[in-house]
């Protein structure tokens, strides 16, 4: 067994970025070579200097969308907040929603969001409900003026009313390539991309394509388990597309490497390798859960932030960067004040 324990560090509180810095790719870059066990500082936008003409860079271009309604229950009052995680298949505007607090919230109450009336249909578990928001008009464009971002509350707490939803925190909470709606929470590694950077590993020959899963819960989900065999994922939907199976097929055959942007993407390229042998053109969904020892099919090289502690994310870039290594790195960046999380800075583990 594998103890959740394994994965805790120590992290002063003021290391934790409540806001980004004023250029995307101006945040520290550290440099991890696993073979010779190295550490390098760096800037992000060093980062092609670390990658060769052939190889594949795998983005996720997932839209966050404006995903957190604040309410009142029509029967009783009370307020209620809502996240939106996925859109139900079977009925329009039917959503997979965590709801606080969800205890109170049960099948067929009904939520006044003002413009809109929410009605739960379904108790999923302890805090997810489905509900079915009816309004007049299109529901994605209405989200749009009574949604807020979905800021993570390490964010969001440091924050006052007024900058929380300002276009600026808005805009730079959203990856530069982004553009498929569905997103509760952003894939904060590509937060460090600009167009200018895009373009320059272009012109150096690298390969650059997308996969889409819209992350939420299953990315972020707690681990509350003892031991980390016992945390169970929840399942994301996500798509890959026939440019990112020739170029990833192309890639492995000219050895040639593979890097993928973010765990989103590591967890997308990889769940479809042990389902199918190799990348392919699919829709499906992943609930691979990476933790060492853990075997590496396609990603080769990984660009990612600094997550939290006792996290699968955390777990994740320990199977690939290897624990011990893994260890090593965060006691360097919390020595070297390096800024964590979401609006932090980057690492590339090579």
């Amino acid at each position: 067994m594998t103890l959740t324990d394994e994965f805790d560090y120590p992290l002063p509180e003021d290391l934790i970025a409540s806001h980004p810095l004023d250029k995307r790719d101006s945040s520290r870059l550290m440099v991890l070579n696993r073979d010779k066990k190295t550490v390098e500082h760096k800037i992000f936008s060093d980062l092609p200097d670390f990658l060769n003409n052939g190889d594949v860079l795998v983005l996720n271009d997932t839209k966050v969308i404006p995903a957190r309604l604040f309410g009142n229950k029509m029967s009783g009052g009370g307020k209620v907040e809502v996240l939106l995680l996925k859109k139900a298949s079977f009925e329009e505007n039917a959503w997979e929603c965590v709801v606080q607090p969800a205890k109170r919230v049960k099948k067929g109450y009904e939520i006044d969001f003002g413009k809109c009336k929410g009605t739960v249909l379904k108790e999923i578990d302890d805090f997810r409900r489905m509900i079915k928001f009816d309004c007049e008009g299109d529901f994605s464009e209405l989200l749009k003026e009574i949604g807020k971002v979905p800021l993570p509350p390490y964010i969001s707490q440091r924050l006052d009313e007024s900058e929380r939803n300002t276009p600026e925190i808005r805009e730079r909470y959203q990856t530069v390539y982004a553009s498929k709606d569905g997103a509760s929470a952003a894939p904060t590694a590509g937060l460090h991309f600009t167009r200018e950077l895009l373009a320059g590993l272009e012109e150096k020959g690298v390969e650059i394509t997308n996969i889409t899963l819209h992350t939420g819960i299953g990315t972020f989900k707690p681990v509350f388990a003892e031991n980390v065999e016992d945390h169970e994922m929840f399942e994301e939907e996500y798509e890959i597309g026939p440019d990112v199976e020739f170029y990833i097929n192309r890639a492995k055959k000219d050895k040639h490497k593979v890097v993928a942007v973010g765990t989103t993407v590591v967890r997308t390229l990889e769940d479809c390798f042990l389902k199918h042998g190799r990348i392919k053109e699919t829709k499906d969904s992943a609930k691979i859960f990476i933790y060492p020892p853990f075997k590496f099919n396609v990603v080769d090289a990984m660009v990612t932030n600094f997550h939290f502690p006792r996290s699968t994310l955390l777990m994740l870039v320990s199977a690939f960067a290897g624990q011990e290594f893994m260890e090593k790195a965060y006691e360097t960046a919390v020595a070297e004040k390096y800024r964590f999380y979401s609006f932090g800075d980057a690492m590339v583990i090579l």
